[in-house]
């Protein structure tokens, strides 16, 4: 078990509480999970798939992976070349230029995942939920950090980027944060077990919802 798995299973209730109705039939929901670089959305995302009934899109990037991704699990890593033949062919739902790379969302693959029922977590920027968001009916979730200042720890603490993108990071994290109100749900990333167990709860609710519950 490693750190964030532990921080995870100390919180009460925090799996078996909530994943004994986590399903339910019918066209699934798209989430959107968004916030700044470094909040934490990834670490979130990998710790909710316990409840079942969820797909995970893979956004499609023209940056290199870093250290441990792997193509087609963390990201779909192509040229720029590649990334600007599909947006011709509009096959993006959202795109957007994030410090310096292109990224962005397959309309396949959601629309895919929710005619099967399941549903789809989008982890994306806060330009590319916008813009979903005016697409498609769904729920949005905006990740903050504890403060700007913890925030940066953690970009510094990732030991990937250069003083010079850190603070263009946290420049674009203080512009996204002023728009988190935009969201239909806000969660403060300050004890990992805690803002999984509340991200998991916004998704038992729309299921249960759904169900007229």
């Amino acid at each position: 078990m490693n750190k964030d798995d532990d921080m995870i299973s100390k919180y009460p209730g925090h799996n078996n509480d909530l994943s004994k109705e986590s399903e339910v039939k019918g066209k699934g929901t798209l989430f959107i999970i968004s916030g700044p670089s470094g909040v934490g959305k990834g670490t979130l995302c990998k710790a909710i798939i316990d409840l079942g009934n969820l797909s995970f899109s893979v956004s499609c990037t023209t940056r290199p992976p870093r250290a441990g991704e792997a193509d087609g699990v963390d990201y779909r890593f192509m040229s720029l070349d590649e990334f600007n033949k599909k947006l011709e062919e509009s096959m993006f739902l959202e795109y957007a230029s994030v410090h310096g790379n292109m990224y962005g969302t397959l309309r396949s693959d959601v629309e895919d995942a929710l005619k099967s029922g399941k549903d789809i977590i989008l982890e994306i920027d806060v330009q590319g939920a916008f813009q979903v968001k005016s697409k498609m009916d769904c729920v949005s979730v905006f990740i903050l950090p504890p403060s700007i200042g913890e925030l940066e720890n953690r970009l510094r603490g990732r030991g990937t980027d250069s003083d010079e993108k850190i603070r263009l990071r946290l420049k674009n994290a203080e512009y996204e944060i002023t728009r988190s109100e935009e969201f239909d749900h806000r969660i403060v990333n300050d004890y990992l077990g805690r803002t999984v167990f509340d991200l998991k709860k916004i998704i038992i609710e729309r299921r249960n919802l759904l169900r007229g519950e």
